[in-house]
Protein backbone atom coordinates (compact mmCIF):
# COMPACT_ATOMS: atom_id res chain seq x y z
CA UNK A 1 0.00 0.00 0.00
CA UNK A 2 3.11 2.49 0.65
CA UNK A 3 4.04 2.25 -2.85
CA UNK A 4 0.95 3.28 -4.41
CA UNK A 5 0.92 6.06 -2.24
CA UNK A 6 4.20 7.03 -3.36
CA UNK A 7 3.26 6.11 -6.94
CA UNK A 8 0.39 8.45 -6.46
CA UNK A 9 1.52 11.56 -6.69
CA UNK A 10 4.40 12.81 -9.15
CA UNK A 11 7.80 13.28 -7.65
CA UNK A 12 8.14 16.77 -7.92
CA UNK A 13 5.23 17.63 -6.09
CA UNK A 14 6.04 15.60 -3.76
CA UNK A 15 9.43 17.35 -3.22
CA UNK A 16 8.18 20.62 -3.78
CA UNK A 17 5.58 20.33 -0.67
CA UNK A 18 8.04 18.53 1.61
CA UNK A 19 10.36 22.01 0.31
CA UNK A 20 7.41 23.94 1.46
CA UNK A 21 7.75 22.51 4.72
CA UNK A 22 11.42 23.01 5.45
CA UNK A 23 12.89 26.19 6.43
CA UNK A 24 12.60 28.92 5.94
CA UNK A 25 9.06 28.70 5.20
CA UNK A 26 7.85 26.26 7.59
CA UNK A 27 4.18 26.22 6.66
CA UNK A 28 2.00 24.43 8.42
CA UNK A 29 0.95 20.52 7.16
CA UNK A 30 -2.74 21.82 7.81
CA UNK A 31 -2.16 24.36 5.65
CA UNK A 32 -0.83 22.94 3.04
CA UNK A 33 -3.46 19.85 3.07
CA UNK A 34 -6.50 22.17 2.65
CA UNK A 35 -4.60 24.18 -0.38
CA UNK A 36 -3.41 20.99 -2.39
CA UNK A 37 -5.71 18.54 -1.60
CA UNK A 38 -3.52 15.83 -0.25
CA UNK A 39 -4.84 13.90 3.46
CA UNK A 40 -2.68 15.47 6.76
CA UNK A 41 -1.65 11.52 7.48
CA UNK A 42 0.33 11.77 3.94
CA UNK A 43 2.07 15.22 4.19
CA UNK A 44 3.29 14.03 7.85
CA UNK A 45 4.30 10.40 6.42
CA UNK A 46 6.66 12.65 3.81
CA UNK A 47 7.97 14.86 6.31
CA UNK A 48 8.64 11.38 8.37
CA UNK A 49 10.51 9.63 5.26
CA UNK A 50 12.63 13.56 5.12
CA UNK A 51 13.48 13.71 8.37
CA UNK A 52 14.88 10.24 7.92
CA UNK A 53 16.76 11.37 5.24
CA UNK A 54 18.63 13.81 6.82
CA UNK A 55 16.34 16.85 6.18
CA UNK A 56 15.10 19.20 8.51
CA UNK A 57 11.64 19.87 8.16
CA UNK A 58 10.40 21.67 11.62
CA UNK A 59 6.59 22.21 9.30
CA UNK A 60 3.81 23.26 11.00
CA UNK A 61 4.72 27.11 11.15
CA UNK A 62 6.82 27.22 13.44
CA UNK A 63 9.73 29.60 14.40
CA UNK A 64 13.36 27.97 14.57
CA UNK A 65 13.60 28.29 18.29
CA UNK A 66 10.20 25.86 18.65
CA UNK A 67 11.91 23.05 16.38
CA UNK A 68 12.69 19.81 17.81
CA UNK A 69 16.06 19.01 19.05
CA UNK A 70 16.14 16.46 15.96
CA UNK A 71 15.81 19.38 13.52
CA UNK A 72 18.30 21.71 15.29
CA UNK A 73 20.60 18.62 15.32
CA UNK A 74 20.15 17.80 11.34
CA UNK A 75 21.20 20.89 10.67
CA UNK A 76 23.95 20.89 12.78
CA UNK A 77 24.49 18.18 10.99
CA UNK A 78 24.52 19.84 7.59
CA UNK A 79 26.15 22.61 8.74
CA UNK A 80 29.24 21.04 10.70
CA UNK A 81 32.18 21.09 7.67
CA UNK A 82 30.76 24.51 6.49
CA UNK A 83 33.23 27.82 6.82
CA UNK A 84 31.49 30.83 8.07
CA UNK A 85 30.88 32.41 4.35
CA UNK A 86 29.07 28.70 3.40
CA UNK A 87 27.14 29.03 6.63
CA UNK A 88 25.77 32.65 6.49
CA UNK A 89 24.95 31.96 2.79
CA UNK A 90 23.35 28.44 3.97
CA UNK A 91 21.48 30.84 6.73
CA UNK A 92 19.99 33.23 4.38
CA UNK A 93 18.74 30.18 2.24
CA UNK A 94 16.98 28.60 5.16
CA UNK A 95 15.89 31.77 7.03
CA UNK A 96 18.12 30.94 10.18
CA UNK A 97 21.08 33.02 11.80
CA UNK A 98 24.67 32.06 12.24
CA UNK A 99 24.52 32.82 15.77
CA UNK A 100 21.53 30.29 16.25
CA UNK A 101 23.16 27.56 14.10
CA UNK A 102 26.56 28.33 16.49
CA UNK A 103 24.41 28.06 19.66
CA UNK A 104 22.94 24.78 18.29
CA UNK A 105 26.06 23.04 17.33
CA UNK A 106 27.28 24.13 20.91
CA UNK A 107 24.26 22.42 22.71
CA UNK A 108 24.86 19.48 20.57
CA UNK A 109 28.62 19.07 21.57
CA UNK A 110 27.86 19.83 25.04
CA UNK A 111 25.29 17.47 25.57
CA UNK A 112 26.87 14.64 26.61
CA UNK A 113 29.35 16.63 29.46
CA UNK A 114 26.51 17.96 31.33
CA UNK A 115 24.54 14.50 30.99
CA UNK A 116 27.74 12.85 32.76
CA UNK A 117 27.16 15.69 35.72
CA UNK A 118 23.74 15.46 35.74
CA UNK A 119 23.80 11.41 35.76
CA UNK A 120 26.57 11.47 38.75
CA UNK A 121 24.55 14.52 40.26
CA UNK A 122 21.06 12.18 40.44
CA UNK A 123 22.79 8.90 41.45
CA UNK A 124 24.09 10.79 44.64
CA UNK A 125 20.72 11.92 45.30
CA UNK A 126 19.07 8.74 44.63
CA UNK A 127 21.40 7.30 47.13
CA UNK A 128 21.00 9.56 49.51
CA UNK A 129 16.75 8.99 49.11
CA UNK A 130 17.92 4.86 49.30
CA UNK A 131 19.46 5.97 52.62
CA UNK A 132 16.66 7.80 53.86
CA UNK A 133 14.20 5.92 52.68
CA UNK A 134 15.84 2.49 55.09
CA UNK A 135 15.74 5.14 57.81
CA UNK A 136 12.36 5.59 57.90
CA UNK A 137 11.55 2.20 57.10
CA UNK A 138 13.64 1.05 60.14
CA UNK A 139 12.00 4.28 62.61
CA UNK A 140 8.76 2.31 61.10
CA UNK A 141 9.41 -1.11 62.22
CA UNK A 142 10.52 0.17 65.85
CA UNK A 143 6.67 2.13 66.04
CA UNK A 144 5.05 -0.66 64.86
CA UNK A 145 6.72 -2.74 67.41
CA UNK A 146 5.81 -0.55 70.04
CA UNK A 147 2.36 0.03 69.25
CA UNK A 148 1.17 -3.94 68.62
CA UNK A 149 3.13 -4.29 72.79
CA UNK A 150 0.89 -1.29 73.75
CA UNK A 151 -1.98 -2.68 72.19
CA UNK A 152 -0.95 -6.30 73.95
CA UNK A 153 -0.89 -4.52 77.11
CA UNK A 154 -3.84 -3.22 76.76
CA UNK A 155 -5.61 -5.87 75.91
CA UNK A 156 -3.78 -8.10 78.74
CA UNK A 157 -5.40 -5.71 80.85
CA UNK A 158 -8.49 -5.32 79.72
CA UNK A 159 -8.28 -9.66 80.46
CA UNK A 160 -7.49 -9.23 83.87
CA UNK A 161 -9.62 -6.71 84.58
CA UNK A 162 -12.55 -9.04 82.86
CA UNK A 163 -10.78 -12.03 85.27
CA UNK A 164 -10.44 -10.43 88.90
CA UNK A 165 -12.83 -7.28 88.78
CA UNK A 166 -11.53 -3.90 89.09
CA UNK A 167 -9.20 -3.93 91.50
CA UNK A 168 -8.68 -0.11 92.09
CA UNK A 169 -12.62 0.17 93.67
CA UNK A 170 -11.59 -2.02 96.96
Amino acid sequence: MTEKLGKRYPKELKESIIKRMMPPNNEAISQISEEVGITEATLYKWRKEARAAGNATAGDGQGSEQWSSEDKFLIVMETYAMNQADLAEYGRKKGLYREQIEAWRDSCLNANGRETNQTKQLNQELKEEKKRAKTLEKDLRKKEKALAEATALLLLRKKAQAIWGDQEDE
